[in-house]
């Protein structure tokens, strides 16, 4: 097997390691240094049995286990939890990459101790699913009501101005390319948090987790913007967080865009320059005059 030489950056040792390799261009080849993004599992145990392990980008951990916790309906808000804490070994030392978590429901606790020891992570749907997605909609929606119509409206002149707001806000990205972004945006196009993982779905469970974290939870007035494509489980969570605008840089999935319709969610897809697309409930999204400040 080879050996790499693998170093933590002083970029951010967390989440981005250094990496030796040897470049090509033409026929010439040279020694030089890559960065990589850190991939590590965090395991969630709950009365010290292990429930998940997720594949993340260290950092924010509390507040994926959150996100991750409301998205999967373990929990229905932040109340659920009584106690979310960094393990400790058997010397009282942390315990790298593990959270403990305490539930206030005895009964919650109780129905999770009888599953199995410890699950990978799987979403209501994988893409190979088939006709079982349609009816995760149908079974969504019956735990989940719609979303209400409101008078909120956003101009596109203001989602012409989100994607250039996440792509500088990527500060990892820039050095390592090898990560999902999720901004949460307010409904005049501040960028109010950002989250970056290697998976799209950690990176949106963060957004939620803050707000359950910090009281600012649902986002019933936000706009949820991807760096990748939109997944049937992204409009899942969104709906679950109660926020009505989800766009992308790139496309939606057809369950994606059916969750869209069905759930309220006004879905955008190939946020490119100064175009997009409008999937689904395109009511909410008024006309602006191009400018040079969105440029």
């Amino acid at each position: 097997m080879a050996q790499f030489d693998l170093w933590r950056s002083s970029l951010d040792p967390e989440r981005v390691m250094q990496v030796g390799v040897t470049h090509w261009h033409e026929q010439e080849q040279q020694q030089r240094e890559d960065y990589l993004t850190v991939e590590e599992p965090l395991e969630l145990r709950v009365e010290r049995r292990s429930l998940a392990v997720i594949m993340r980008t260290p950092g924010h951990d509390h507040e994926l286990a959150m996100g991750f916790l409301l998205t999967e309906g373990v929990i229905q808000s932040a109340a659920d939890v009584l106690a979310l804490e960094d393990a400790l070994d058997e010397d009282g030392l942390p315990l790298a990459n593990v959270l403990d978590i305490t539930l206030r429901s005895e009964r919650q606790a109780a129905s999770l101790q009888s599953q199995p020891m410890a699950f990978e992570r799987h979403f209501v749907v994988s893409a190979s699913c088939g006709l079982c997605g349609k009816k995760s909609v149908s079974d969504l929606l019956l735990s989940t009501p719609p979303l209400t119509p409101t008078a909120l409206q956003v101009s596109v002149a203001t989602f012409y101005t989100l994607a250039n707001q996440l792509r500088t806000g990527q500060a990892v990205f820039q050095h390592t390319g090898g990560l999902h972004a999720a901004g949460l945006f307010s409904s005049k196009g501040e960028l109010l948090l950002l989250r970056e993982d290697v998976g799209r779905h950690n990176a949106v469970d963060k957004l939620i987790g803050h707000g359950l974290l910090h009281d600012k939870f649902p986002y019933t007035e936000h706009v949820l913007l991807v760096s990748g494509r939109t997944s049937f489980e992204i409009v899942q969570k969104a709906l679950l967080a109660r926020i009505p605008f989800v766009a992308a840089v790139s496309a939606p999935s057809s369950l994606a865009v059916e969750l869209a319709h069905s759930g309220g969610v006004t879905l955008i897809g190939f946020l490119r320059g100064h175009s997009m697309n409008v999937y689904t409930h395109s009511q909410r999204i008024t006309s602006g005059v191009l400018g040079t400040d969105y440029a």
